[in-house]
């Protein structure tokens, strides 16, 4: 198999023509031995070095050791190489042992290249020059071809693509496994260098963990294929390329000459100072909220056993779940801004969702306190204007359809010939029930202009998702007089219909078996019979009365039910919506790849350039034998270009909805259609996940202004 090398070189090094020889930096990453892959990240001038050779070996320790420790495992940093104008500046030469032993040698037999376009080091035999270097550099250079890895690249052809000329780095030779290859398949493929805020690369599609699920059993022949090596470990490579912005900062930031000190213009340190100042009143703010939140959960955790406390908790579930999960925001928020250590910035991938997971939490709550400000002050100022109309619309919703359809029950509805006295007592039970709750309304009335203004503040001060889940309770305890009768008739349906189906098995000689869950046979007495027959008729003849006033409740309660249900998923939708994400698509979408693609840019074949053989009375002239080629095969060059894909902004945002109604249940409608049929209570709500509530938080006043402190200095510094 034709041995391939892939060279991924940074797009800045290919702008402009290269003037002087530099030494190459990246990584060496081989999954197969047919297959070595070279991923270069910078490149640094031999003067630089050759100026801070004393340290080399530890900045590349310490520059490694700030690498992910996936990559770290598969590869480190190291010199891969030297980029050259030309032979020339190399020094290359290659020589066939010493002169004393061509001296000695009575033969002027060739020394052979191999078949497959290789010949050994200069272990005593072969000499091309890459080692030959002074001083720290030189054994840098020797411990990487003694760990069997090197390149020699030259200037080579200019390439044009979308208006820009590029110069293409040309694979002269390289040390790989103990021998120097010259016939192998090249792709140069040019990458942009990724940087934190611009773009990076991503062969997975973002959340693609929480999206994976049980799948069937795979075939035998799928287990296999995974089993084998693949010929390019993509993964790494992809890693490495993310890495490679860090890798040359940590490089620079060693090799550089120390700048002298400057003084900071007057607008940085006016600058740095409102920034300062912004943090200490923010976190006084966040430590006064703090205060206020640790005294209420004080004062409330003294009455937590007592039946008050546990019958309004039960009564105001929705807000108190909110409440809940809002003071967990705002006693948390410092310690999602904290820092996630300097390995986690390393890589741009991670360093990008690291930054994306600090800031969603701190963004949702933003926009959540946004929406109640704009709903709460405006309902604050229309306060009695929303009061008066909400009355109304209630007076009209008891009037004109409880009443009303009662009344219209009582009679004969659409006509349907009812039982008159049963009807007169339901639509009695239910007209009385629908006044007592009038009076009560009326006499509380009063305190809804201050539940109205209740909700507006509690809008402005903690976001739009406590009055949200404030008014569902409000909505439930409002329209307490419905759901009580319609629980009482769903109850009388209920049992109608399970007499109904225990009489007509008794009919047919059947009687249900709850211990087998089966139909079993059994012989009645011919009294169970008559009793049967005398319970059959007037129950079923009543069926059609009761099932009348069921379905109006029923339709009644169901409106009820969709109304909390969409406010729950209002509620749901705000906490899981990636604000930040969204407002970052918007900006600049480069920062949401999903895998990669090659762009063609060129493709020829080229003469491979590898010695033929070397000669005693040649061997002054080396260079001329790295230019022959024994058995004119040629290989191929292949440039192209690295490009991603990325999200839309529904592949962004419906991982996060996915998430909302992951448990909420498929049959969900079939389970509500088959309650209200059978007469069983349908759920109000629908199950839509809320973030997990965080254990509250026990610190120090003095400790937790610190933390809000360096939380906000920390943005700043990133």
């Amino acid at each position: 198999m034709r041995r391939k090398c892939r060279i991924w070189w940074p797009k800045e090094l290919s702008l402009s023509e290269q003037l002087s020889s530099n030494f190459l930096f990246g990584w060496f990453v081989s999954s197969s031995s047919a297959s070595l892959d070279i991923v270069v990240a910078f490149a640094c001038s031999e003067g630089s070095l050759l100026d801070n050779q004393s340290g080399l070996e530890g900045i590349l320790h310490d520059a490694n050791g700030n690498m992910p420790n996936f990559l770290q495992d598969k590869s480190m940093l190291s010199i891969l190489g030297q980029h050259a104008v030309d032979l020339n500046s190399t020094g290359l030469s290659l020589g066939c042992g010493t002169k004393e032993d061509q001296r000695n040698s009575s033969t002027g037999n060739a020394c052979v290249q191999n078949n497959r376009g290789t010949f050994r080091e200069n272990h005593g035999q072969w000499n091309c020059g890459c080692h030959k270097h002074d001083g720290l550099l030189g054994q840098c250079t020797q411990s990487s071809i003694g760990n069997s890895n090197w390149i020699l690249l030259l200037n080579d052809f200019p390439e044009q693509c979308g208006g820009k000329m590029y110069w293409i780095p040309k694979l002269h030779h390289f040390h790989w496994n103990g021998q120097i290859m010259f016939q192998c398949d090249v792709h140069v493929i040019l990458y942009e260098t990724p940087s934190y805020g611009g773009h990076h690369f991503s062969l997975h599609l973002w959340n693609s963990s929480e999206q994976v699920k049980a799948a069937l059993k795979n075939p035998k022949w799928v287990d296999e294929l995974h089993q084998k090596q693949p010929l390019v470990d993509l993964d790494t490579v992809i890693l490495a390329i993310n890495s490679a912005a860090a890798a040359k900062f940590f490089f620079e930031r060693n090799v550089a000459p120390r700048r002298p000190f400057v003084r900071f213009s007057i607008v940085c340190m006016f600058l740095a100072f409102i920034w300062q100042l912004f943090a200490m009143s923010m976190a006084s703010l966040s430590t006064l909220f703090y205060f206020i939140l640790q005294l209420l959960h004080s004062l409330l955790s003294f009455g937590s056993q007592s039946w008050i406390y546990i019958t309004l908790a039960k009564i105001f579930r929705s807000m108190w779940i909110s409440t809940r999960i809002r003071c967990c925001q705002i006693l948390y928020w410092p310690i999602f801004l904290q820092e996630n250590g300097q390995r986690s910035l390393s890589c741009i991938e991670y360093a990008e969702k690291a930054a994306l997971h600090r800031h969603s939490m701190w963004s949702s709550l933003a926009l959540d306190l946004l929406l109640g400000n704009l709903i709460g002050l405006a309902l604050l100022y229309n306060a009695e204007s929303a009061c008066w109309w909400v009355m109304n619309f209630t007076g009209e919703i008891t009037n004109k359809l409880l009443r009303s359809g009662c009344v219209w029950l009582m009679g004969v509805p659409a006509g349907f010939k009812l039982n008159t006295e049963l009807a007169g007592v339901l639509g009695m039970i239910s007209l009385n029930a629908i006044q007592i709750w009038s009076t009560l309304s009326v006499f509380v009335g009063f305190l809804f202009i201050y539940i109205i203004k209740g909700l507006a503040i509690s809008g402005i001060l903690f976001g739009m998702t406590i009055p949200a889940a404030l008014i569902i309770d409000i909505f439930l305890l409002a329209t307490l007089h419905v759901s009580s009768l319609h629980w009482l008739l769903s109850l009388i349906y209920s049992t109608q219909i399970q007499a109904l189906a225990a009489l007509w098995r008794l009919f047919r000689g059947r009687k249900w078996n709850p211990l087998r869950q089966r139909l079993d046979s059994y012989d009645y007495t011919v009294k169970q019979h008559v009793v049967g027959s005398l319970l059959f008729t007037p129950l079923l003849l009543l069926l059609p009365t009761t099932s009348v006033f069921y379905i109006f409740f029923s339709i009644v309660n169901t409106t009820i039910s969709l109304i909390c249900i969409l406010i729950e998923v209002a509620i749901s939708v705000i906490h899981a919506t990636p604000y930040i994400k969204i407002f970052l698509w918007l900006a600049r979408r480069r920062r949401f790849p999903s895998g990669i693609w090659f762009e063609i840019v060129s493709c020829r074949s080229n003469l491979i350039d590898a010695p033929a053989f070397c000669r005693p009375d040649i061997f002054d002239s080396p260079s001329e034998n790295l230019h022959q080629n024994q058995n004119g095969e040629k290989s191929t060059i292949l440039v192209s270009f690295l490009h991603s894909n990325f999200l839309s902004i529904g592949e962004l945002v419906m991982p996060h909805y996915r998430n909302v109604f992951s448990g909420v249940s498929g049959s969900f409608v079939a389970k509500s259609t088959h309650g209200v049929l059978t007469g069983k209570r349908v759920a109000s709500t629908l199950g839509t996940a809320l973030p997990s509530p965080l254990p509250w938080m026990f610190i120090p006043y003095k400790e937790y202004w610190y933390l809000c402190y360096d939380s906000i200095l920390a943005c700043c510094r990133t």
